[in-house]
């Protein structure tokens, strides 16, 4: 009888990437596969790219640590979700459920050992976030990016299995890449990424910069989700809201790349082996896992690091400066990294966990 996996995560790209590079893997083992996300969240747009991945929404509210009339309505929305997840999971009757984590799969973990069916979380950060604390007691496992996040697991729970990188990254093409860009000068090309949703502060420090970054690079620009600016457009500018099937053709081309310091996407960086400047969420906007990610790369000698703080033009292009001229440096360092085991040991975990039919 064919095996089914569900997976969950949402709310960023961040908690969908893990599950866009394991998804495959097991339809072509011959499971069937399905999703539990939000209505209308990054998450739903990512997987309706995929062929015969059943999408199922549910209720779901937000975790916050800070005062919002919201707080007192969103339990209810999660009591809500956990109902329809339990729903689901009764019907799809899933052998194991995987879940990346964001708020939406709380209720879905909460379901799943409800319905007694094994769930494997994992946690990209070095600390895990809110949405998997609530859901680890539930779990059976905790795959962990990070050697020292093993150890905050309470319950012999965690296992450090390292970053999962999408094999489709590795692929790319750089003539696609500049084709799609229509880069035609012979600069090196700045790839600069915000998240999925964007970043504010980055999009204005590039913006304000750019008479003087465009005599040194040509710039590509993922600003997030309206947040395109056409007033900035001149040659050598590229600037898109978001980019999933180029995204590979993209970091293919790319010489240096700027980027706030979520987990998924460094180690992608990394394992293309591309010099980056992180520029981490500040503690006043995060939970300050970001700061952590970013100074775990920059003592290892995978990056440069410029925290939000200390965040000005002067700073900006000296250490970008600083970074180009030390490429090299930074491309040797990285070399000893291996993502491809991190891969196939999940896979072997999720399947010797699953339970039977």
């Amino acid at each position: 009888m064919t095996k089914k996996i569900l997976f969950t995560g949402g709310g960023t790209a961040g908690h969908v990437t893990v599950n866009l590079a394991l998804i495959p893997e097991f339809q072509q083992k011959g499971w069937e596969t399905c999703y539990i996300g939000s209505a209308d969240g990054i998450e739903k747009q990512l997987i309706s790219q995929l062929e015969n991945v059943p999408y199922e929404s549910i209720s779901t509210g937000k975790l916050r640590r800070y005062f919002d009339w919201k707080n007192f309505s969103d339990p209810f929305r999660v009591l809500k979700g956990v109902f329809q997840a339990h729903r689901i999971i009764r019907r799809e009757k899933p052998n194991i459920i995987f879940s990346k984590g964001g708020f939406v799969s709380v209720p879905v973990v909460l379901a799943g050992k409800m319905n007694r069916v094994p769930v494997i979380i994992h946690e990209s950060d070095i600390t895990p976030g809110l949405a998997n604390k609530l859901a680890i007691p539930f779990a059976n496992k905790v795959c962990v990016t990070f050697p020292e996040t093993e150890k905050l697991i309470k319950g012999g729970k965690g296992d450090y299995v390292g970053a999962i990188i999408r094999k489709e990254l590795k692929k790319g093409d750089a003539e696609k890449g500049r084709a799609f860009c229509g880069f035609t000068g012979n600069l090196p090309v700045l790839l600069i990424m915000g998240g999925s949703l964007g970043s504010q502060k980055i999009n204005q420090l590039i913006r304000e910069n750019l008479s003087t970054l465009l005599t040194q690079y040509q710039i590509i620009h993922l600003c997030g989700k309206g947040n395109l600016d056409p007033a900035s457009e001149r040659p050598g500018y590229f600037q898109l809201e978001y980019v999933s099937e180029e995204l590979p053709d993209l970091l293919a081309l790319a010489d240096l790349i700027v980027s706030r310091a979520g987990s998924n996407s460094i180690f992608e960086f990394l394992s293309l082996r591309k010099p980056m400047l992180l520029i981490p969420l500040s503690a006043a906007a995060s939970r300050g896992d970001q700061i952590l990610n970013s100074r775990s790369f920059e003592k290892q000698g995978f990056c440069e690091l410029l925290e939000e703080e200390q965040l000005t033009p002067d700073r900006f292009l000296n250490k970008l400066q600083h970074l180009y001229h030390n490429r090299k440096k930074y491309i040797e360092n990285m070399q000893s990294y291996n993502s491809d085991q991190a891969l196939a040991y999940v896979i072997n975990l999720l399947e010797t966990n699953s339970k039977a039919n």
